[in-house]
């Protein structure tokens, strides 16, 4: 037991270390979170949004005092407080089952190893809990501590996207509850590039992508880029990944960091960076304080982000309003999957929750069913699992919306338009191992030092063996 608790303490110290990584100073989620659920932590949220993650320990206590409690754990304020208004819904529409819940909110690392810990022990774990996406695959080692929700979830899958349902499965089983999509897009300025004579309309691969780059430098005088990449986070390189369908694993979680599509991206990207038509991100990545101030100044005219980073635009740059377009993403061919989903949260029931019928039936139900599809739309701002509410036009052309109001264009447009090329990376076993070498090293190697490339993925791929 003593053995199996340290290799499980170390799987999520690494997983941490991954995420830090990519977030920097922890105000921001890593390229493997909701982005909204840790966003200004993970939601500022992975899953998230803007939710900022939870620095200090905040307890709450929501529903019937006459009905059934649960306790239930998040690392994101923001995520309880969807969770409350749920739990008041739900008791409205099942007086003969209504339940009471306490949610608990801890900063991010101290409640994965908190569960970690209690689930290990065989005490102590919450009846319901948020698990980032980089955290889950620590959690499907061995015997799963989870509640096993096919069941549960089905009355609602025809309409749910189902790359988020098998991120959170094993053999099979699906054992976490999606909170949304994660479509990446690409967010422009329009007004820098109307400014300039560009057209992002007309930017449908890299090759257009690069011209406008090097159109908006010569224009500019070099005062302003096309775009900013990430020296502490992989977002750029799982676009290119689903771009090309690849993975940084096998069907067998056997890891290949040398893989085309990453080479292809970060050999694009020197380039770039040569060329003055890209800068390294401040603090190493967009999705920071740092990064927030460097598009609010207007020292970059794009990038590619998930779709829940639209909550940090009314978050951190309110005045921009009516200045940036979503878009798709260019491609290096046409007929390539033009997104990938990126981020999220997974929650569970576990094994020691005893009422695990009831808390599963309201989960699946707070979390995938119209009315809580519409909720994680209206109050977190990600984009939802279940596609109909894409299509709804009560939803999306309701202009009175924070979000549908605040960007040049409609963020739903978009999101059809991709529905069927949003890829999936793989959260795996190695997905931390992975993601630590690379914001720690690789990435920095290439883009700040200039390294070669292929020697650089070499010695990546070296370095991640050794944790196969």
């Amino acid at each position: 037991m003593r053995k199996k608790l340290i290799c499980s303490l170390l799987c999520v110290s690494v997983a941490i270390s991954m995420i830090t990584g990519c977030g920097g100073n922890g105000s921001s989620p890593s390229s493997l979170t909701d982005g909204s659920e840790a966003g200004s932590k993970e939601e500022a949220s992975s899953d998230g949004g803007d939710e900022a993650g939870s620095e200090t320990e905040v307890v709450t206590t929501t529903g019937d005092a006459n009905g059934t409690h649960f306790d239930m754990w998040t690392f994101v304020e923001m995520h309880s407080q969807f969770y409350s208004n749920m739990v008041q819904k739900w008791n409205e529409e099942n007086p003969d089952k209504t339940i009471e819940v306490t949610f608990t909110t801890y900063p991010y690392a101290d409640m994965h190893n908190k569960l970690t810990l209690a689930l290990q022990s065989g005490e102590g774990a919450p009846d319901l809990c948020d698990v980032e996406v980089g955290q889950f695959p620590n959690f499907l080692q061995g015997e799963v501590q989870f509640k096993e929700l096919n069941g549960f979830m089905e009355p609602y899958a025809k309409d749910i996207v189902q790359s988020r349902i098998d991120l959170y499965s094993k053999d099979g089983k699906n054992y976490g509850v999606p909170t949304h999509v994660g479509a990446t897009v690409m967010f422009y300025n329009t007004k820098i590039l109307e400014q300039y004579g560009i057209d992002y309309t007309g930017i449908k691969t890299w090759d257009d992508y690069t011209e406008a780059g090097k159109q908006l430098a010569d224009a500019s005088e070099g005062k302003v880029m096309m775009t900013s990449v990430d020296t502490a986070g992989t977002d750029w390189l799982s676009l290119s990944m689903a771009e090309w369908g690849e993975d940084w694993t096998d069907a067998e979680g056997i890891a290949d960091v040398t893989i085309d599509s990453v080479n292809k991206m970060l050999t694009m990207q020197q380039g770039w960076l040569e060329d003055g038509i890209a800068m390294v991100s401040p603090g190493g990545h967009v999705d920071m304080e740092e990064g927030y101030a460097n598009v609010a100044d207007g020292n970059i005219a794009s990038f590619p982000k998930a779709m829940w980073f639209m909550s940090r635009f009314l978050n951190y740059m309110p005045e921009m309003t009516d200045t940036w377009a979503i878009a798709p993403c260019p491609v290096y061919e046409e007929g390539q999957n033009r997104s990938v989903g990126i981020g999220g949260t997974g929650t569970v029931v576990t094994n020691q929750c005893e009422n695990g019928y009831l808390a599963a039936e309201f989960l699946a139900w707070a979390k995938l069913s119209e009315e809580g599809e519409k909720k994680i739309w209206e109050d977190l701002g990600f984009d939802t699992c279940n596609t109909a509410i894409w299509t709804d036009k009560s939803i999306t052309e309701d202009t009175s919306n924070k979000y549908i109001s605040y960007f040049k264009t409609n963020p739903f447009d978009t999101l059809n338009e991709i529905k069927d090329e949003i890829g999936i990376v793989k959260v795996v076993r190695m997905t931390p191992a992975i993601g630590e070498v690379f914001n720690n090293t690789t990435l920095n190697a290439v883009l700040e030092d200039g390294q070669d490339v292929t020697e650089a993925l070499q010695e990546a791929q070296d370095n991640v063996s050794l944790e196969q």
